[in-house]
């Protein structure tokens, strides 16, 4: 009996204890990068590593014994979810665990998958992962990939995996070997048409990707990648000797056969198996070794430094030049050997590349906003337009970046330069150098300043320098864009990718001035408002010119959303003209947040343009007047007639003055509709008046723009008809 009561004290201690440390760790939630044991900065794959670390030892599967192990690892997998996503991660980092759906992160996978399936390239030194922040420079810097795009759970990947290495150890040097995690990189993957695992791809420069179908061993990856080298090793003799080695280029690689060519061995000084190159005396240098990496590093040493460019000769090169700039503060190290290739990758892209001592002309860096090592793309209009490289400071990821730098039209900002005069339409990027999603945004602003050209222009303001710039815009999280559209401010809150960028752009520039707003009050952490974002713009650029679409942030604008009643996000309004009173508004309370579905709601809201028509005034005024219609033959039971109601109300918007618009209701007005010819619903007839009896033309399409087209073409030809005519009478 004691021992029972015994047990019975135990098991409600353990529920207690249970009990307790859910409550305790519900109460007591860690910072997610705590969690995780990486810093702020962390990358990605930086992330990954840590995660995939802690699930080894803290994953339930491995402490059977421990009935607080779920809890504990589940927060740590909700920590991973989160800060492995770049949208989630920028919105963790502005509003903490508010701001982010209570679901994420509520499952996490078995031991084994952590220990065999995940991220299978994380740990290798000789095949480079890539995500979408790198991609695309790194595809486009003029050197040739060989990218395996994987899936973590995918059987054939991890069985390719030690062989995918081994090509990677034998092409080292050659060509690069990447890898992309697909799970991770989802929309990367599928923008790039991947739809099976493993997909082997070589990419080129300008060129179309090719993709690998042979059998998977070293031999035929090593034989295949091999096709598309285009260096050559030139044999050097007495007739080419001279001119070759004069030739342009970084470093040309020659041989001789000094068994043919005595004479010509003689005369470099060869004895025994030597290697020249081109250097300032005529012997060239001698390099004492037959290891391909020491050879590799000797050359390099030997090569020209980049030009360098004082206070003096600084503003006078970069006025109508494109240039590449390193700025060093004396710390120029095996990277500075590196950067010396730089000319000769650039050299088909008109690039120029120089360097600047910023211990020697600190005043010239002062001025520029530069306080330490970096590269910068001056795009020849003068000193001032630039943009800063904050990618990896690798030579494929710099050249890809000067490429794509030269062509866009992003620009640095300093507080010298910040558009706050606003005089015209600016974006924006506030960010910090640190924070890989805002690494991963600038190649897609670079993309989108491509394609809006004088309409629009693109600033990055780094905020790890510029604090007060920064501070004044309220600016608390990475990235954070902001399209600066005269006196209006607008966030950008979708996805970091230049399709989602232009998108919110077109919506900024084209909401034109009307009498009638509809807004959208929101608060950033909620998610309904969030999937209520891309279709409030879809809603607005379809109504675009019928009335003012707005939205407030109700958490920046508190004090405003409490004077407005706002008490629940969000919260969709129609506030009629001129109106300086909160309570007069109608509020949305359909089931549906689509942009058609909100169209519908927001069009059928407003003031109506057109007039019923009865019998008697369809005779009257359409048939016998001397005015143009445009009539709609309804019926008060269909759904499609119901759709485009609204949809004639901005017809009729459109053409006031110069067509009347009227609707006939065919349930009451049967008769009618039938003398009309009207035998479905709903159809849109138009009666120009041409001076007799009037009969109606079909109009076959249910788009206002459409249908507004297509009467104003009709009344360009009746008027010439009149013209003829009157021209034929008086002659």
């Amino acid at each position: 009996m004691a021992k029972s009561h015994a047990s019975n004290h135990r098991t409600l201690f353990l529920n207690m204890k249970n009990t307790l440390l859910k409550m305790y760790l519900c109460t007591n939630v860690r910072d997610y990068y705590e969690l995780l044991g990486v810093n702020r900065e962390a990358t990605s794959r930086e992330i990954r590593r840590a995660f995939k670390k802690l699930a080894l030892t803290m994953h339930p599967d491995k402490n059977p014994g421990d009935p607080s192990a779920h809890d504990r690892f589940l927060q740590v997998s909700r920590a991973y979810e989160v800060l492995k996503d770049e949208d989630l991660r920028k919105k963790y980092d502005k509003y903490g665990e508010k701001g982010l759906d209570e679901q994420q992160g509520g499952r996490y996978e078995s031991w084994s998958y952590y220990r065999y399936d995940f991220g299978i390239y994380d740990d290798d030194l000789e095949v480079i992962t890539l995500d979408r922040g790198d991609f695309e420079a790194a595809v486009n810097s003029g050197e040739i990939w060989f990218i395996n795009f994987y899936f973590p759970r995918c059987s054939h990947c991890h069985q390719l995996a030690p062989t995918w290495r081994e090509v990677a150890k034998e092409m080292e040097g050659v060509i690069r070997i990447g890898a992309v995690n697909c799970g991770d990189n989802n929309r990367l993957c599928r923008s790039k048409g991947i739809t099976s695992y493993p997909s082997l791809y070589i990419y080129r420069t300008g060129q179309k990707p090719e993709k690998y179908h042979g059998e998977r061993s070293k031999e035929n990856l090593v034989q295949f990648s091999m096709q598309f080298i285009t260096t050559t090793v030139t044999e050097l003799w007495q007739g080419n000797v001279f001119s070759e080695i004069e030739g342009e280029g970084l470093v040309k690689v020659g041989w001789m056969d000094c068994t043919t060519q005595e004479q010509l061995c003689e005369s470099f000084q060869v004895s025994v198996l030597s290697f020249a190159g081109r250097a300032e005396h005529s012997l060239g240098h001698w390099l004492q070794t037959l290891d391909r990496k020491e050879i590799y590093s000797q050359v390099i040493d030997h090569l020209p430094d980049l030009e360098l460019l004082t206070n003096d000769s600084f503003q006078r090169k970069l006025a109508r030049h494109r240039w590449l700039v390193s700025f060093s503060f004396g710390d120029r190290g095996l990277a500075s050997n590196e950067y010396k290739k730089l000319q000769a990758l650039l050299r088909n892209d008109h690039i120029q590349v120089g360097r600047v001592d910023c211990l020697s002309d600190a005043e010239l860096c002062r001025s520029l906003y530069i306080h330490k090592s970096c590269l910068a793309v001056f795009k020849g209009l003068g000193i001032h337009d630039f943009e800063i490289h904050h990618g990896k400071d690798v030579l494929y990821n710099i050249v890809g970046f000067a490429k794509e730098s030269v062509n866009a039209h992003v620009t640095t900002l300093r507080p010298d330069n910040f558009p706050s005069d606003r005089k015209e339409p600016w974006l924006v990027d506030f960010f910090a150098p640190w924070c890989p999603p805002c690494q991963a945004l600038l190649p897609e602003l670079r993309k989108a300043s491509i394609q809006l050209a004088g309409q629009m222009k693109f600033g990055t303001l780094d905020c790890t320098i510029h604090h007060d710039l920064c501070s004044m815009y309220n600016i608390q999280a990475y990235p954070t864009t902001v399209i600066f559209n005269r006196s209006s401010v607008h966030e950008y809150e979708g996805h970091h990718s230049a399709d989602g960028i232009l998108e919110f752009i077109q919506v900024v520039l084209h909401t034109t001035e009307g009498q009638i707003w509809a807004v959208d009050f929101y608060a950033p952490w909620c998610g309904p408002c969030q999937a209520l974002m891309p279709e409030w713009r879809r809603m607005a650029r379809l109504i675009s010119g019928q009335i003012l679409v707005g939205s407030v942030d109700c958490q920046r604008f508190q004090p405003f959303c409490q004077s407005q009643g706002v008490r629940s996000y969000p919260e969709i309004r129609l506030y009629p003209h001129n109106t300086r009173q909160p309570d007069r508004y109608m509020s949305y309370n359909g089931w549906h947040r689509d942009a058609q579905s909100l169209k519908l709601w927001v069009l059928s809201s407003l003031p109506r343009v057109s007039v019923d028509l009865t019998p008697e005034s369809y005779r009257s005024l359409v048939l016998s007047g001397r005015e143009h219609w445009v009539v709609d033959f309804y019926a008060p039971w269909c759904g499609p007639c119901q759709h485009f109601a609204p949809e004639f109300e901005v017809l009729a918007r459109m053409v006031k003055g110069e067509v009347r618009a009227g609707k006939v209701d065919c349930q009451a007005h049967y008769q009618t509709c039938q003398s009309a010819g009207v035998t479905a619903y709903p159809t849109v007839r138009f009666y120009p008046y041409i001076g007799t009896t009037k009969s109606g033309e079909y109009v076959n399409s249910r788009d206002a723009h459409v249908i507004a087209d297509v009467l104003r073409q009709r009344l360009e030809q009746l008027s010439k008809q009149s013209h003829s005519k009157l021209k034929v009478t008086t002659g």
